[in-house]
C-alpha cells in the first residue's frame, strides 16, 4: 500500500532519478533515513523498476521517428520467436507493440534521417516473412514522457 509521500518520491524520482536523497526527503517531509528506507522499499516491491538516463536524441545523432505497421499472415509461435529475434537485433527499434485490430503489431524506429528506414527494411523483411509493412514518418513530437501518473497505485 502507498501513501502520498511514496507517490511523491515516485513523481520526483521519474523526473530526475539522480536528485540526492536529501534533496527528496527535504520535498517529501521526511528525515533521509526514512526517506532512504522508503526508496529501498519502492525498489524492492518492485514500483522502481529501474533507473536510466534518457539521452537527447538530436544530440546523439537520431532526430527522425518513424512509425512502422506490420500485419503478418502468420501468428504461429515460431514466427513470433522469429520477429522477436529480428527486432531484438535492431537497436533503432526502440519499441514494439502487439496490436488488437487490424494491425498486428506497430514498431517506433528513431533514425539519423528518413533515407536510414531502408537498411533497417531490409533487415527485416530478411529474416521475417510479412503480409504487409507500411511506415510513416513522425513530422512532429507533441508529447513524449517517460513518467507514469502515480495516482493508480494502491
Amino acid at each position: 500500500m502507498l501513501d502520498d509521500r511514496d507517490r511523491k518520491i515516485l513523481d520526483l524520482l521519474q523526473d530526475n532519478a539522480s536528485l540526492a536523497v536529501s534533496d527528496l526527503a527535504d520535498r517529501v517531509s521526511l528525515s533521509i533515513s526514512a526517506c532512504s528506507r522508503r526508496i529501498q522499499r519502492l525498489e524492492e516491491d518492485g514500483y522502481i523498476a529501474r533507473r536510466v538516463v534518457l539521452l537527447d536524441r538530436p544530440l546523439m545523432g537520431l532526430p527522425t521517428t518513424m512509425f512502422v505497421i506490420v500485419r503478418t499472415a502468420r501468428h504461429s509461435a515460431e514466427w513470433l520467436e522469429q520477429f522477436r529475434k529480428a527486432i531484438s537485433d535492431i537497436p533503432e527499434i526502440v519499441e514494439v507493440h502487439r496490436m488488437t485490430g487490424t494491425i498486428d503489431y506497430i514498431l517506433k524506429i528513431v533514425l539519423p534521417r528518413v533515407e536510414a528506414y531502408d537498411s533497417i527494411y531490409k533487415t527485416l523483411v530478411e529474416k521475417v516473412e510479412f503480409f504487409d509493412i507500411s511506415a510513416s514518418v513522425s513530422m512532429e513530437t507533441l508529447k513524449a514522457t517517460t513518467a507514469l501518473p502515480t495516482n493508480y497505485v494502491r
